[in-house]
């Protein structure tokens, strides 16, 4: 065995040189120490080392690493550093998106150069015409011109950009030729004529139709404002006029547990919880709600439908008569001091004085413009003058008996909204779409105060507390503003009602008999109802559909409060 191991180990081609086999023997002694026997009687020892070749942390780190991340490099790397791999394992949870490399929030913009002017016009053309150049391909060379878009249209404008125009050209129109100059006659010279000029201009059929229409209109636009007034007539909708006493529905009832005929207020008024009663009877949306005068016990509602009814606020709560007689929607009402007369202001432009009792139009008054509030002069010696805010920006002042106009307040630069009577009634407050407060004396066609700031918004509904100091104004920025009414004028900056929404409704405001709250609708057809002292809203109830328009504490109740909305509805709550 061991000769046959031998053999093994002198191995050798017989062909090869003799150099080579001395080599061979030259060669390194321990090298093939593993195939030959162990010594007899040799102490010698094999170690076998298993353990795999290992790189050592120094021997692979080459200089510094650099956080990819970092924006700013501190020292001078080299190379090699900048541009080795990232070091350390990545992250398995990255989405193939979040992983990838970007260099703006949205992603890997590549950067393109393109002048300031060639961006724009490229981005101009696109939101005219629809096409622009491909910006991934270089469009340096004159050659390539690729478009994205709309590349038909690209083609047929040739590739024309914003900026530049196509090259038309228009033959000039020919003159009449001008003859000699030396004669003076003859000559034309600058001032012929074109050859296909035409020298009268006639409507074709279409155009001559048109102007046909047009004329028309315009006829019957001017025929529209010379319209009669619309006939007046009064619907009964109770048996008995009169009872088995004579007495008319005018008469104040004395049954209803209220003493109606006091002129003190109630000590103490609470919250309104539930709805009690509706009156329906409108169809369409109520625009104003007015209560009899002292007593409260008849209620006056105005509407869209054009119609005017007075209601019973107590016992059966029936419709007891309705005035027809304007033919568009009434805008506004208003009793005298008696409540036996009470004044109605429409957009047919007329306004009408009716008696409340035996339903007549006893009068009629117009001035051509729409009014949009119209007031009684409360003062006693007075109840024959009527002012009216019109839509020609003037306040007009009427005499009932004589029927024509005997001032015009002429200041305001907008519609005029309210009329509000203060100061005992020797001054009035006015507002308007030109969103100022006007205060006027008596008679004096000058107003003596004007209130406006840059911050104000109009006002369209003004209502005068029960003690007579102050004035509630509903503002279009959704507040409600309180005025000193007595001498300044001062708007009172502690007490603004916010939390309700109105922009653009004139949401009438109105105040609890003891002056504990104060109570106005909303554009959501809420009841919003806030405390006086707090300024806090308290509560807020659906009372309508659509807008809720007005609301009116009842004088002599503790909590009766009637609303009125463009659902055609009027509601006691109590």
């Amino acid at each position: 065995m061991s000769a046959a191991i031998a053999a093994l180990a002198s191995y050798g081609s017989d062909s090869e040189p003799e150099s080579d086999n001395e080599a061979r023997t030259d060669a390194d002694p321990n090298a093939t120490v593993h195939l030959r026997p162990p010594a007899a009687g040799g102490n010698m020892k094999l170690v076998l080392n298993s353990a795999p070749d290992v790189a050592v942390k120094e021997d692979v780190e080459t200089g510094l690493h650099l956080d990819p991340s970092v924006k700013e490099v501190m020292y001078n790397p080299n190379f090699e550093t900048m541009f080795s791999p990232e070091f350390g394992p990545i992250n398995p949870f990255k989405t193939q998106q979040m992983a990838a490399h970007r260099n703006m929030l949205s992603g890997y913009a590549e950067p393109a150069h393109v002048s300031d002017f060639m961006f724009e016009q490229q981005r101009r053309t696109f939101s005219t015409f629809g096409y622009a150049l491909d910006p991934s391909i270089d469009n340096s060379e004159p050659v390539s011109t690729t478009y994205i878009g709309a590349i038909e249209k690209a083609e047929k404008n040739k590739g024309l950009t914003v900026f530049e125009t196509a090259t038309k050209k228009t033959e000039k129109r020919r003159k009449i030729k001008g003859g000699d100059a030396s004669d003076i006659d003859g000559f034309l010279g600058p001032w012929a004529k074109y050859i296909d000029e035409k020298e009268v201009a006639k409507p074709s059929e279409e155009e001559q139709k048109e102007l046909d229409e047009i004329n028309a209109k315009r006829q019957k636009r001017g025929k529209h404002e010379e319209d009669a007034p619309a006939d007046e007539k009064t619907i009964l909708h109770v048996k008995e006029m009169y009872d088995y006493q004579g007495r008319s529905y005018l008469h104040i009832p004395q049954d209803v547990g209220v003493n109606l005929r006091s002129s003190n207020v109630p000590e103490k008024c609470y919250l309104p919880k539930k709805q009690i009663h509706i009156w329906s009877g409108h169809t369409k949306g109520v625009s104003a709600i007015r209560l009899f005068p002292v007593s409260g016990h008849l209620l006056l509602s105005c509407s869209m439908d054009c119609k005017i009814k007075l209601w019973e606020v107590y016992n059966e709560r029936r419709c007891l008569r309705t005035f027809v007689g304007h033919s568009k929607a009434v805008r506004d009402i208003c009793f005298n001091n008696a409540g036996t007369q009470f004044l109605s202001a429409a957009y047919d432009r007329y306004l009408k004085l009716w008696d409340t009792e035996t339903g007549q139009c006893i009068s009629r008054f117009t001035n051509r413009k729409v009014p949009y509030c119209v007031k009684f002069n409360p003062d006693e010696d007075k109840q024959n003058l009527l002012v009216a805010g019109m839509s020609d920006k003037k306040i007009v002042q009427w005499d009932i008996r004589s029927g024509e106009v005997v001032q015009e307040y002429d200041r305001h630069l907008g519609a005029v909204n309210t009329i509000t009577f203060v100061d005992e009634n020797r001054r009035f407050v006015s507002t308007s779409d030109d969103k100022s407060l006007r205060v006027w004396e008596w008679d004096i066609p000058v107003d003596f105060k004007y209130i406006a700031e840059p911050s104000m918004h109009s006002m369209p509904a003004v209502t005068l507390s029960p003690n007579g100091k102050w004035l509630a104004c509903q503002s279009m920025d959704n507040q409600i503003l309180i005025f000193g009414a007595q001498n300044r004028f001062r708007l009172n900056k502690k007490k603004i009602f916010k939390g309700h929404m109105v922009a653009g409704y004139a949401c009438q405001v109105d105040f609890s008999p003891d002056m504990s709250y104060v109570v106005s609708g909303d554009a959501d057809g809420k009841l919003n109802i806030w405390d006086w002292k707090t300024t806090k809203l308290y509560h807020r109830i659906k009372a309508h559909d659509k807008v809720c328009i007005s609301a009116l504490w009842h004088p002599h109740e503790t909590s009766k409060v009637i609303t009125c909305g463009w659902d055609g509805q009027i509601k006691l709550w109590d």
